[in-house]
């Protein structure tokens, strides 16, 4: 905790599915001035991948909370912060001076947000007033993909709330645009935030770390609306039984694992399979691969939407877990023939039927 300050600052970093978010604190965690922060990653699903790409340095600290995190903010939220609080007292973990949260990118941040500010969410118990007089929300960071992010905001509100949120918007991806991003439409959408070109060259991030109490009241009309309607509804209507891999009707996460090591090229062929087939209804794509070829070496492998990124291996495992893991995302996900298909990496077996037409 930092002892040269009553409150230690926390920054929320949203942005939708495959906006950049975990780029964006590679980089921000790369800055020496960055070396003393822990850091809480929310992951979608009940497997966790993100952790394992975030690059902690040796005086920081990282934890993983899974599931959709807006669905039991005022649960998890705040006993993140309070595990944290309590493993630097017992002097189990570094001393930090700040936090950075990174939510899973279907997080509503209004309840985490309403979770954090003074005069939100009621506290419960002892635990909620600690964290009360221990931290502070000082800022909203919110990755922008600019070549998908138009859609998104149509299909998902969840994205339009995001920005609306938003002290700074990091605009990602722009490398890959034939013109210039649609800057004047964020703007509209959120008119007191920040815009920032996170492909251009001599990009920081780190003044983008909030120092003085988030506020609301600069924000569109809808968001002061929005921590209303958080502070009256029922703050138990989530319950720790709420499913890790389901985020409201139609979005699922469908995690998939395996022990052994895989091979390469049918790992390829089934990566391509996935996001190029139009049944797939893929919104996002994120694993770590043991291959035969090399299994110290894992493969690392992203996709958004049919746009599956270049893979590449890293020197060694992050941990001690050096098994198969990935996690899919989608809009009414055909599990099933998925699940089949991955199944067939493990056997070595073709199958026939993928998808169904």
């Amino acid at each position: 905790m930092d002892k040269d300050s009553k409150l230690t600052s926390v920054t929320l970093l949203t942005g939708f599915l495959g906006s950049g978010k975990t780029t964006l604190l590679n980089s921000l965690l790369a800055d020496d001035r960055m070396r003393d922060t822990a850091v809480i990653v929310n992951e979608f699903g009940s497997i966790s991948i993100d952790h394992d790409l975030v690059h902690i340095g040796r005086e920081g600290y990282a934890m993983t909370s899974t599931g959709c995190l807006c669905c039991t903010a005022l649960s998890d939220v705040r006993t993140s912060l309070y595990e944290l609080y309590e493993a630097c007292r017992k002097k189990e973990i570094p001393d930090f001076k700040r936090v950075v949260i990174e939510t899973t990118g279907l997080a509503d941040p209004a309840p985490i947000i309403n979770s954090l500010i003074p005069g939100g969410a009621p506290a419960f118990g002892m635990r909620d007033h600690i964290v009360a007089r221990a931290f502070q929300l000082t800022g909203v960071i919110t990755t922008f993909d600019a070549e998908n992010g138009g859609g998104n905001i149509q299909e998902h509100f969840e994205c339009w709330k995001q920005l609306a949120f938003a002290d700074h918007i990091v605009l990602t991806k722009t490398d890959l645009l034939s013109g210039p991003p649609k800057e004047a439409e964020l703007k509209m959408l959120n008119p007191s935030a920040s815009l920032h070109d996170g492909q251009k060259d001599g990009f920081n991030p780190y003044p983008l770390i909030g120092r003085k109490p988030y506020s609301a009241v600069d924000k569109p009309e809808d968001v002061i609306g929005w921590i209303a309607m958080e502070r009256f509804s029922d703050p138990h209507m989530h319950s720790h039984d709420h499913d890790p891999n389901r985020h409201g009707a139609d979005i699922t996460a469908l995690p998939l694992t395996h022990e052994e090591p895989l091979d390469p090229a049918a790992v390829n062929r089934f990566l391509e399979t996935i996001t190029s087939h139009p049944d797939a209804k893929l919104l996002r794509l994120k694993g770590i691969f043991a291959l035969t070829d090399d299994p110290s070496k894992p493969l690392v492998a992203h996709a958004v939407q049919h746009r599956l990124y270049p893979t590449y291996r890293l020197d060694h495992w992050p941990d001690a877990d050096q098994s198969n893991r990935m996690i899919l995302i989608g809009k009414n996900l055909p599990i099933e023939p998925i699940t089949e298909l991955f199944n067939a990496l493990k056997s070595k077996q073709p199958k026939r039927r993928w998808f169904s037409k």
